[in-house]
């Protein structure tokens, strides 16, 4: 948050208390001060319509602090006062949406609770003022406009309040994975097996099933919920071993008194050792994936995964506002892929993948940068150029793809095109509002033929 946009609002709201006649502000003045707690409810009772909120506000002592500040707001936003007032005022503000980026009420809610805080204040004045219809326009304007300014300073705070933190568990996140990956891994490997092996003897003692250790409570499982899920969040391993975890705790290991058959136990013991092991094998797996995701990089291709494609994209909206330069987006799709999965099967299509990457990778300046989305969707984002010299690129990479011929299991070679959307950066400050662009020039070529290169229009 930057401090001239905080004065900015600050002088905002002074030249407003100015403007306004003192009648005016006092009316509003009096009016929150009587009606602060029925204000307050508009404002809550709006936020828990959302279920999500109404969850993290169900503790009594939440609410009733929540609402209490709320009161106290209500109260303390209308009041009059000089400069120093005014600053503390404008603090308050900037406290409030910390504290809500802090607890993780999302910003939106508060605006929505913000807009019925509104339409109580005018219900309120409409039935106080009724007949002076002059003042009660007066004083709505006034109130709104007072609740818009503590409004944006809120927002402000919160987004810088909750970028900050979001730097925070990213930072931690990547401290985690930078440990030693191999001693991790055998570490934790060690424990699956520690918590195999006691359950084994545990068992083999005469032990009861209710008595038996839980994965779960184990080293490993208090490990992996706590630390290793939060390390590899977001890939299918770690709700594979997660799902497996609850399922040995609660399905399996409850029903190994229930089975008397000698044959019968067999079998469930059959069943925990491959659920052990499937556990082992993909926790491997995330540790493997860990060294190409933790620099951001496709596991297949050594591309840029989408995880960075806002950072990256952010970056050079900010860059172009800044020094006036154009860049451009190419959204690129093999064409027919579908085919080459089902004819050389999924070994001859990342072969394909593989090679294109290295086509578009070498193609591509030192500052431009390659992504790839996932399956065969590639993007490009091409720096300080414009759109004639865009156009020129991509219909160079299309002929240098079209050309190559790519190898294939068993030595064969195909050919294969591919069709590209291009999109320049109008100074929109949204990067998605790019995206849509060159994703709807991509359908565009797609639908116009494929092995072709569209320009977006606005």
């Amino acid at each position: 948050m930057s401090q001239i946009s905080l004065e900015q609002l600050a002088s905002e709201w002074r030249s407003l208390q100015y403007s306004v006649a003192l009648p005016v502000r006092e009316c509003v003045q009096q009016l929150a001060l009587v009606h602060q707690r029925g204000l307050a409810s508009h404002f809550y009772e709006e936020m828990l319509r959302d279920a999500a909120a109404s969850v993290m506000l169900s503790h009594e002592q939440v609410r009733m602090g929540l609402h209490q500040s709320m009161c106290q707001w209500v109260a303390e936003v209308f009041s009059d006062g000089g400069q120093e007032q005014l600053a503390q005022r404008v603090a308050r503000q900037v406290k409030i949406g910390e504290v809500h980026a802090r607890i993780d009420v999302p910003v939106h809610l508060v605006l929505r609770g913000a807009s019925s805080l509104k339409r109580g204040l005018c219900a309120l004045l409409a039935e106080l003022l009724g007949a002076d219809l002059a003042l009660q326009l007066q004083a709505a304007s006034y109130g709104m406009a007072v609740i818009d300014i503590a409004m944006a300073i809120m927002s402000q705070a919160y987004s810088s309040s909750h970028d900050r933190s979001a730097r925070a568990q990213e930072a931690y996140r990547l401290h985690a994975v930078a440990q030693d990956m191999s001693a991790e891994r055998e570490r934790q490997r060690a424990a699956v097996l520690a918590w195999e092996n006691q359950l084994m003897f545990d068992r083999a003692m005469g032990l009861e099933a209710l008595q038996l250790p839980r994965i779960g409570a184990s080293e490993f499982g208090l490990w992996f919920r706590h630390k290793g899920a939060y390390t590899f969040r977001g890939a299918i391993e770690t709700t594979l071993i997660l799902d497996t975890m609850d399922l040995i705790d609660d399905s399996l290991l409850p029903s190994l008194d229930q089975v008397i058959d000698a044959h019968g136990r067999l079998q469930q013991w059959r069943a925990m050792r491959e659920h052990s092991q499937a556990i082992a094998f993909h926790l491997d797996a995330l540790f493997e994936q860990n060294r190409e995701l933790d620099a951001g990089r496709d596991v297949l291709t050594r591309l840029l995964n989408r995880k960075f494609l806002p950072v990256v994209l952010r970056k050079e909206i900010h860059y172009s506002r800044e020094r006036k330069a154009d860049f451009a987006v190419l959204s690129l799709d093999v064409d027919h892929f579908k085919r080459i999965n089902d004819r050389h099967g999924h070994e001859g299509g990342d072969m394909v993948l593989k090679q294109l990457a290295d086509i578009l990778s070498n193609a591509c300046r030192g500052g431009d940068y390659t992504f790839r989305l996932g399956g065969e969707e590639f993007l490009l984002l091409l720096v300080d150029i414009d759109e004639s010299r865009a156009l020129a690129f991509a219909e160079r990479l299309r002929v240098l793809v079209e050309q190559e011929a790519f190898r294939l299991p068993d030595n064969a070679r195909m050919h294969v095109t591919v069709s590209m959307g291009l999109a320049m950066h109008s100074g929109h400050p949204d990067y998605e509002y790019t995206l849509r662009q060159s994703d709807q020039a991509l359908y565009a070529a797609k639908n116009a033929g494929r092995n072709r290169v569209e320009v977006a229009r606005v």
